[in-house]
């Protein structure tokens, strides 16, 4: 079953006439703003958001979109109280073709019956065991960096020892010779997921995304039989042996879709995440100093593994991991599709209208947040988070399709910045600022040379 076979089935794409009480533009005939939005989204959405204001439609990739920007846009569609908007409608032209049927692309009890069995696979006990793998890849890993003379390009280094933390905590062992080929497999992938040319022809994005495509199937089919019948603290394994609520394993297929697509998340969101963290730890060394002695508040011997006890222990770090997701969320926008016709601030919404809402924005809008391009992150203290709307941040999404994952993404920063800072300073040239590209997923176009020196 595709992603157009489920809530959004015989859905009509809406007519200009449709939308066009919505003030906005379509900008080029055929590319619409696409190369717009792919050189600067940023920029983009906000030179629209003050033109026509905080709806306006617009059309890329092909297709017309309405956006809802700010917090209590991101409440009506995220939190979605009526059932009206199908994430798998939304994210099905980007995701359908590379990552079908995974948890994002499912959606109202569908979604919930699947995201149960998957939260198994996220509960304490297994997170715990995840956390022992952390501990002993990052701390091989900082120890290789340290090794080497000289700068380092920070962003290809760490996407390579966060495919290596994947293999150990997803599968429970390492992916040997089938590391490489499972690295440029997620490379393609990702990388078609915005490309302008959507047919798989040779020697385009897509079609090198539909061969990953091929061998993520591949690699994960032929090992899921024997994984139903061994024990193993792996992410696979639990998956392998989850059932819905009529007791039934997922079938093959199931286990395949969703694997690749956490395994998607994972990798390619923790590597943005981790890269903005370090980069603005590197432009802020006050911050760096603030958590290397919050680490060494710990009393632990320098080395020694992070127990899931002393998480808590770590405010600061989270703080300051939170204020990085905030000024460069990994998932810059969100979108959906609208199931049956609603209303947003007197704006009539179609059915079938798809319909986005932008963390990017809504994170950089001054009234929420002072000086929001300022690297700050006590706003995440208890007092300065007091009042703020609940949808002001929203880097993992939110309502149902919360990131199943985000725990285990604030336990491998905390545990990541404990083993590199508890080892190292990360400095930059002075003067330096990278060039990010925002879209599919924020990454320095110049890979974030920086240079690691160790603590004495």
């Amino acid at each position: 079953m595709t992603y157009a076979a489920r809530a959004g089935e015989g859905l009509i794409e809406p007519s200009l006439d449709d939308v066009r009480h919505i003030p906005g533009e379509d900008g080029w005939p055929v590319i619409g703003l696409t190369f717009r939005l792919l050189a600067d989204p940023k920029a983009e959405v906000a030179r629209l958001a003050a033109r026509h204001g905080l709806v306006y439609r617009s059309r890329a990739f092909g297709l017309r979109n309405i956006n809802l920007l700010g917090p209590e846009g991101n409440e009506f569609v995220l939190f979605d109280r009526q059932k009206t908007f199908s994430s798998g409608e939304g994210w099905g032209p980007f995701l359908g073709r590379l990552f079908p049927r995974g948890l994002m692309l499912l959606d109202f009890d569908e979604h919930r019956l699947h995201r149960k069995a998957l939260s198994v696979a996220f509960k304490v006990e297994p997170l715990r065991a995840y956390l022992d793998g952390l501990n002993a890849g990052l701390a091989r890993g900082v120890a290789a960096w340290l090794a080497r003379p000289g700068p380092m390009l920070f962003y290809p280094a760490i996407k390579q020892l966060t495919l290596d933390l994947a293999a150990t905590a997803f599968f429970g062992r390492d992916l040997g010779r089938d590391g490489e080929p499972l690295k440029r497999a997620f490379i393609a992938m990702v990388a078609a997921v915005v490309t302008p040319i959507r047919a798989a022809l040779p020697g385009t994005a897509m079609g090198r995304g539909v061969s990953g495509r091929r061998f993520m199937v591949e690699f994960l089919g032929r090992e899921i039989e024997a994984r139903r019948h061994r024990d193993g603290d792996d992410l696979f394994t639990h998956l392998c042996k989850a059932s819905t609520d009529e007791g039934r394993l997922l079938s093959a297929e199931e286990i395949i879709d969703h694997m690749s697509f956490l395994m998607m998340a994972a990798h390619d969101t923790l590597t943005s995440s981790f890269t903005s963290f370090v980069w603005f730890l590197c432009e802020n060394p006050a911050w760096q100093t603030r958590l290397r002695e919050e680490i060494a508040a710990l009393g632990l011997p320098r080395g020694a593994p992070l127990a899931h006890e002393r998480l808590d222990d770590l405010p600061l770090t989270e703080m300051a991991f939170k204020e990085a997701l905030r000024l460069i969320p990994p998932v810059p926008a969100i979108p959906r599709r609208a199931v049956r016709e609603t209303e947003f601030r007197g704006f009539r919404i179609p059915a079938g209208a798809r319909v986005s809402v932008n963390p990017v924005f809504t994170h950089h809008m001054p009234e929420i947040w002072p000086e929001p391009e300022k690297f700050d992150p006590l706003r995440f203290s208890e007092a300065n988070a007091r009042g703020r709307h609940k949808f002001a941040f929203v880097p993992y999404g939110g309502g149902a399709h919360m990131c199943l994952g985000l725990h285990f993404a604030y336990m491998q920063a905390k545990c990541f910045a404990y083993h590199l800072l508890g080892a190292a300073e990360a400095v930059v040239e002075p003067g330096y600022r990278p060039d990010w590209r925002l879209w599919p997923i924020p990454k320095p176009r110049d890979g974030l040379p920086l240079t690691l020196r160790a603590m004495g």
